[in-house]
């Protein structure tokens, strides 16, 4: 096999590469690395995202790079700030030995002085999204006479968000002579136009078929009533308990709606969309990279630029307006060799549309049965035994509590005690697919009407001995009484509990529950943490049922962790 050493790199470049983990060249980079050292040529290459790409091209122009010229020599663009900043990130990395070579990111949302100031200070490469690049062309603070090269990187992306007429303005800019060195997953007929305007006669580098999906993911297909879109998501992420990936949805109030009910169901969701400030885009991609959170629902433009190397699955809640962007999509799992799954929700009227996908990645999907209730409850039982055989049982700290515990239990026969802890931990999740229906029938078991009754009858507590509980969240939280069912819901896995009254003060909030969940409702919310705010929450004077009762809930700040 082939490595890093017959690339003609320089020693303090393969010093760096080799402190990354970086062992064998992908295909993309054993194709484009000679090339781009060695070559004159200009170059399109075809290639998935997570293939490799960023290094194919960046370790070689770090190593063309002039120190002595504190001028900018390459200029890189890609379609999002989340892209800019990974691909300035692996740059750095690469550069590590080479600190004289100066890289710098220009991209909006963010201070354009800043960015002014260090490129004054002198720059080889910049990285750059197409609107702010042209925004400092039009004030006069950049210049790119002195451009070598021109990296397009995702640039079938850059088309689809609109940058046509940027692009076509920075490369105006360009010395003529400017080398074009062409990324793209796919060759659409805008890709092919770019490459016969503006670049001479171009060598074109193909890694697998043109068009076609990475050789790493597998694709699988739901076929389901239109109606049962977002039950069949949840089947999905219950019968596949370690999913960490993206839901796309097609438009921002679909991402908006399905992320607010995974949330209220209890799953680590949050949606990733244009009406979110950056802050906020910054903070959800936090917690995604450091799978704090599990699932990001999010549109196709939002999640572009992703970067995350170890997601299992991708789930299409609805397919792409644009069948090509399905490439994109499921581009985002099975990267850096690792194996990945993308999944369709579809219905009927959608087979067509299936077929036309997969003339696009040259592959066949497998049809899946949604799971059924059963097949839920066993695959989640089979992950709580899987967490108690991984328990250390060397720890010592039962120990002293054995003997006791042996004398409660002594009479009780093994089996059984084994049936009262998996009850404890599971019976709520039992309790809410226990009467499931198969989504997979042609038939509908209840039309809208019954299924309007049942949540209806979900919400009826008039005939139901309620108690009262108080939280630690008020207006001054910004703490709404959808944000109370969330929690609740996330802090007590299974059937939805019904609320009753709930009244949002100042400084806290009154909700009434059954009878027969308080104790579990009030133990486990006290139970649970929000990044570093402490839940409290305790029974209200007169409740019903008899709960130790905790102080008076302490102050918090719910808007810090709601933003």
């Amino acid at each position: 096999m082939p490595n890093f050493n017959q690339f003609d790199l320089s020693a303090t470049i393969l010093q760096s590469i080799k402190e990354l983990g970086f062992e064998k060249p992908t295909p993309v980079q054993r194709k484009v690395l000679p090339l781009v050292i060695k070559n004159t040529h200009d170059l399109v290459v075809l290639a998935q995202t997570g293939t490799g790409k960023t290094a194919a091209y960046g370790l070689p122009l770090i190593q063309l790079a002039k120190p002595e010229n504190r001028v900018p020599q390459t200029l890189i663009l890609c379609p999002t700030r989340e892209l800019c900043v990974q691909i300035t990130d692996d740059l750095f990395s690469y550069s590590k030995y080479n600190p004289e070579i100066r890289v710098v990111a220009v991209y909006g949302g963010t201070s354009m002085e800043k960015q002014i100031s260090a490129i004054k200070r002198g720059v080889h490469i910049i990285v750059a999204t197409p609107g702010r690049i042209n925004d400092l062309i039009r004030r006069k603070c950049v210049k790119l006479a002195t451009v070598e090269q021109l990296v397009l990187d995702e640039a079938d992306e850059m088309l689809d968000m609109g940058f046509q007429d940027d692009l076509e303005t920075i490369m105006s800019e360009l010395p003529k002579n400017v080398r074009r060195l062409l990324f793209s997953a796919t060759m659409s007929a805008q890709i092919a136009a770019i490459a016969s305007r503006h670049m001479n006669k171009p060598e074109e580098v193909i890694c697998g078929q043109k068009n076609a999906g990475s050789d790493n993911v597998s694709h699988e297909c739901y076929t389901v009533h239109e109606r049962d879109r977002y039950e069949t998501l949840k089947r999905i992420l219950d019968f596949h308990r370690n999913i960490y990936g993206i839901v796309f949805c097609r438009t921002r109030a679909e991402t908006q709606d399905v992320a607010s009910g995974l949330m209220i169901d209890g799953y680590s969701a949050e949606p990733l969309h244009g009406d979110l400030t950056q802050d906020q885009r910054d903070r959800v991609m936090r917690k995604f990279r450091s799978k704090e959170l599990k699932i990001l629902v999010a549109t196709d433009v939002a999640a572009r630029g992703i970067d995350v190397n170890d997601l299992t699955h991708v789930i299409n809640y609805n397919l792409p307006d644009e069948s090509e962007s399905y490439t994109h999509r499921s581009g985002r799992t099975g990267r850096a060799g690792k194996e990945g799954v993308s999944i369709v929700i579809a219905n009927k009227r959608e087979d067509h549309r299936i077929r036309n996908i997969e003339r696009i990645i040259k592959k066949q999907f497998t049809y899946r049965q949604v799971p059924t209730g059963h097949a839920v409850c066993e695959s989640q039982l089979m992950g709580l035994l899987e967490k108690i055989m991984a328990v250390d049982i060397k720890n010592k700290q039962l120990d002293s509590y054995m003997p006791a515990i042996a004398a409660a239990l002594k009479d009780i026969d093994p089996d059984e005690v084994v049936r009262r802890f998996l009850l404890i931990e599971f019976e709520r999740f039992l309790e809410y697919y226990k009467d499931a229906p198969d989504l997979n029938q042609g038939k509908h078991p209840r039309d809208q009407k019954e299924r309007g009754r049942e949540r209806e009858k979900l919400r009826d507590v008039t005939n139901v001995e309620m108690v009262g509980l108080e939280i630690n969240f008020g207006r001054r939280d910004k703490f709404t009484p959808p944000d109370l069912i969330g929690m609740i819901n996330r802090a007590v896995r299974g059937p939805k509990i019904p609320l009753g009254r709930i009244k949002v003060m100042e400084e806290s909030t009154c909700f009434e529950v059954p009878s027969d969940t308080a104790s579990a409702v009030l133990n486990n919310l006290n139970a649970m943490t929000l990044v570093d705010l402490k839940i409290s929450v305790r029974m209200m004077e007169g409740a019903s049922v008899q709960i130790p009762s905790t102080p008076k809930p302490k102050k918090s700040s719910y808007s810090k962790y709601k933003k």
